[in-house]
């Protein structure tokens, strides 16, 4: 019997997807009594003039069913007396595109359907890049609704000959082509009785016959640990699911990225003690010596992996919002989890042609090269390389929706080149000399709200304190450091970026940095905290309303953002995300600027 075979059906929508599986597990009599019964009911008050409507053995939701379409991935289970399966039904309407690519994670094979009276379509490209982009290696074009077209052979031969011209940049290793029609059954568990020109195999005999093992060679050894097991004091083992390789007691593993050696003194599969493991059985570890090890480590043996912080990858971009560089967002990679950034949209492809296309920003279900950075270290290796090490997800920071799938191309070398020197004169002596805690006051709120005259009073109480400080005011850093920037999304982003890493220079150097930006956005605030550092970052909300700012509009700016002269204005074209958890609020409506700065003065004691 061969292996297990976990495919995905795919293409355009209304190509016929679900009816085809429903139809071949329907023939192939693959269906319990009561829901063959359940299906021949449904079919009745269905719209399909009271013919058996197989989609709906796996257009499960009521919104599949009211509109025709699937919306969700419907996984079915099934055995034939050659194989075992596991099919993942995808949606094919572009505003589930990232429903699909779950389904593509997964799969070994992909079955794209094509809709013989439509031809290639786009979203039949979109989804072909998809399952490469995935490392499907196996593809089968099925050629549906050729009851539509006569059955013309001609038709079907042109659609074959678009579909290879398409599919030849991917390098597939195997790409089967079947003129199959989803509704009537031809050609999907038996011949076709009407296309006699046909010769080869059916859909469901290719798929049991296939063999989709993995024929590269894997050597060595990688168990990314899930979980440390801390039973009681005497025992301490490392959890996860072998991805590469074997292991056995005694052989030595190295764990990254601290690059530190143990050997092995015992394996655990399940609650049994054994002698080795295998590639894909989970297990928990025990070395013969105390190393840190955490969840997010990778224990390796005779193997080669990158450790760093950047790499370029290729993105397909799933949120409704845009994606612009130097956003930040979470990256997981196999149990690592690091804040990363997409530092540079290299390009974008052209779903249709595959060209090269510059880009700043990309929207929904478009396909890019980015250059990522990610906070700390990870262990990664090429997706072609080691899928298991090479494939990712970016997390949106605040919503925690997934915004991107995406694989590693290569490395990018340039961090190597760099080593950051830790000197004699640390951040700890240079504040013990100054006599003070070094902190990052950050001010944010509307324009006019009073940050920079709440600054300019802050520094001058501190100041007469006999402490060290400086300002970083917004106008004053854009005149000089960041003159360069505009007032894109993307200069806005790398403007709070430059900020924070120079107010963390300044903290290194021993000062109290007091900064006034409107910084409108939750993400960019909660970056520069970790630039900066949880514990040096005191975040200070200038609450002043935008009714009360608008009074205070000594420059004309409000007045000039609502006559439509300055675009991505916060609080009037573009959007001002009021901070989650600032250490300090005040509302400057109704106080002297005396009385504003006593109370802050009163807070920020707290603190440094």
């Amino acid at each position: 019997m061969q292996s297990l075979l976990k495919f995905i059906t795919c293409g355009s929508v209304d190509d016929g997807k679900s009816t085809l599986i429903g139809h071949m597990l329907y023939d192939a009599k693959l269906l319990f009594a009561d829901q063959e019964r359940a299906l021949e009911l449904d079919s009745k008050v269905g719209s399909n003039s009271g013919e058996i409507d197989y989609s709906l053995l796996l257009d499960g939701l009521m919104a599949e069913r009211e509109q025709g379409i699937t919306i969700d991935v419907a996984y079915r289970y099934f055995t034939t007396e050659k194989r075992s399966f596991i099919v993942a039904d995808t949606p094919g309407h572009e505003e589930y595109t990232r429903n699909m690519a779950v389904g593509a994670s997964f799969a070994d094979l992909a079955v794209i359907l094509v809709d013989a009276s439509k031809g290639v379509l786009i979203q039949t490209k979109r989804h072909t890049r998809i399952c490469a982009l995935m490392g499907i290696r196996h593809v089968v074009y099925a050629i549906n609704k050729m009851d539509l077209v006569d059955y013309d052979e001609g038709v079907y031969k042109q659609i074959v000959v678009d579909i290879r011209s398409m599919s030849e940049e991917y390098g597939f290793e195997s790409l089967f082509t079947i003129p199959v029609s989803a509704t009537v059954g031809d050609n999907i568990t038996n011949p076709s009785k009407t296309m006699l020109w046909y010769h080869d195999k059916t859909l469901l005999s290719y798929l049991e016959e296939i063999d989709v093992s993995d024929k590269s060679s894997q050597d060595g050894f990688v168990l990314p640990i899930q979980r440390v097991s801390r039973p009681d004091r005497t025992f301490r083992g490392f959890q996860g699911q072998i991805e590469v390789g074997e292991i056995h007691v005694g052989d030595e593993v190295t764990v990254l990225p601290n690059d530190t050696a143990a050997k092995v003194k015992s394996i655990y599969n399940m609650m049994e003690q054994v002698d080795s493991a295998v590639k894909g059985e989970a297990v928990t570890v025990e070395l013969d010596r105390e190393i840190d090890v955490s969840r997010g480590c990778v224990m390796v043996r005779d193997i080669k992996l990158d450790v760093g912080k950047m790499f370029t990858a290729k993105l397909l971009w799933m949120d409704d919002s845009r994606l612009v560089e130097g956003k930040n967002y979470y990256l997981k990679l196999g149990t690592q989890l690091v804040p990363a950034v997409v530092m540079h949209i290299k390009y974008k492809l052209d779903v249709n042609t595959g060209q090269r296309v510059n880009a700043e920003r990309l929207f929904k279900n478009e396909i890019a090269v980015c250059d990522i950075s990610c906070s700390d270290k990870i262990v990664y290796d090429i997706f072609s390389n080691y899928k298991e090490l090479g494939g990712f997800i970016l997390i949106d920071r605040v919503t925690n929706m997934t915004s991107a799938c995406g694989v590693v191309e290569h490395p990018l070398r340039r961090e190597g080149n760099l080593t950051w020197h830790e000197m004699d004169v640390s951040r700890e002596l240079r504040a013990k000399q100054k006599d003070q805690k070094p902190k990052t006051i950050w001010l944010t709120g509307l324009s006019g709200a009073g940050k920079s005259t709440l600054v300019n009073e802050l520094e001058k109480r501190l100041f007469a304190e006999g402490k060290h400080t400086m300002v970083l005011d917004g106008d004053n850093v854009r005149m000089g450091l960041n003159k360069d920037l505009g007032f894109k999304e993307s200069d806005r982003i790398e403007n709070i970026r430059r900020i924070a890493e120079v107010s963390k220079l300044m903290n290194d150097a021993g000062l109290i940095v007091l900064t006034s930006f409107i910084s409108p956005f939750v993400r960019d605030r909660r970056s520069a905290r970790e630039v900066v550092g949880d514990d040096s970052f005191i975040e200070v909300y200038v609450a002043t309303s935008i009714e009360e700012c608008e009074k205070r509009d000594v420059k004309g700016l409000y007045k000039k953002a609502r006559a439509g002269e300055i675009p991505n204005f916060s609080g009037i074209s573009s959007p001002y995300e009021v901070p989650e958890h600032p250490e300090i609020t005040i509302d400057t409506a109704g106080q002297t600027v005396e009385e504003s700065v006593e109370y802050l003065m009163q807070e920020i004691r707290k603190y440094v």
